[in-house]
Parts: structure tokens; C-alpha cells; sequence
């Protein structure tokens, strides 16, 4: 059997991938600059929003909610730890196990840098009604549930 040729083959812009990277690299890209402005990755920033919502967390537990290796991860921590926005203490039961928080400073950034995350939003997805952006949520989180799509975008 043959290859089709060029000419029976569908458009590029008939393949639902062309779009989503279309729109998903120029949107991960401002982003990723913006934070830069503000001296922070990507990674750093999803690390703060973890452990703000988690409270305490460990460093493996970290790795895992992030899909990243615990080495990427440790660089990741030691960069908030030297802005003072995460701190490791040792378990108190357990001298063997870290456990991660977010501090004070941390906490006083994060909404700064969710503000970037929001305009960068705003920019890219305003020109949708809230409910096309809900939609377009909705059907993402589907597609992604569906191929178990679970690590969190950090670059």
C-alpha cells in the first residue's frame, strides 16, 4: 500500500493538535516571560500555589503532584528558599522527611503572581464569553481525563 499523496492529505489546520498548539505555545510563552520579569519560573510559581493550598507538603509528594523528578524538584525548592517564599524543616516525628510550607513572603507574592496568571488569561481567552471559556475548560479537562493527562504543564 501506498502512501497518500499531498494532495489527498487533509489541511494542517483540520487536525484539532494544530490548534491547540497554535494557542497553547504563544499563551505558555507570554506567561512564562511575564514571570521572568518577576524573576520566577513557571515551576516556581505552580510549586507556590501547591503549597499554599496544601498547607505542609513533602518534597516527594511535591515531585508527584508536579510530575517532576525529585531532583528538578529539590533545584525548584531551593530557588524559593533563597527568595524566602518556601521553607523545609525536618518532620518532627521523623528526622528523615522534610516537610515544605510556604512562608510569609511567599504568601505576600503569590497573589502578585496570580495576577500575571490572570492578565495573561484575560489577554489570550477575553475575547471569549465566560461561558466559551467554560466550555472550552470543561472539554480540555475531558480530553484530558480521558487519556490520563495528569502532570502539571510547568514549562
Amino acid at each position: 500500500m501506498s502512501d497518500p499523496s499531498p494532495s489527498s492529505l487533509p489541511p494542517l489546520e483540520a487536525h484539532l493538535g494544530f490548534w491547540l498548539r497554535r494557542v497553547s505555545n504563544p499563551v505558555s510563552a507570554a506567561f512564562a516571560r511575564a514571570l521572568q520579569e518577576r524573576q520566577t519560573t513557571v515551576a516556581e510559581w505552580v510549586a507556590l500555589r501547591y503549597l499554599a493550598a496544601q498547607q505542609e507538603s513533602t518534597p516527594g509528594a511535591l515531585a508527584d503532584a508536579l510530575g517532576m523528578t525529585r531532583g528538578a524538584t529539590s533545584k525548584v525548592l531551593d530557588r524559593l528558599e533563597r527568595k524566602a517564599w518556601a521553607t523545609r524543616r525536618p518532620h518532627p516525628e521523623d528526622g528523615r522527611v522534610q516537610l515544605l510550607s510556604l512562608t510569609p513572603e511567599g504568601a505576600r507574592v503569590l497573589p502578585e503572581l496570580a495576577r500575571i496568571a490572570n492578565r495573561n488569561d484575560r489577554r489570550f481567552f477575553g475575547n471569549l464569553t465566560t461561558e466559551e471559556q467554560a466550555t472550552l475548560r470543561q472539554l480540555l479537562e475531558k480530553v484530558a481525563r480521558e487519556h490520563g493527562l495528569t502532570d502539571v504543564p510547568i514549562d
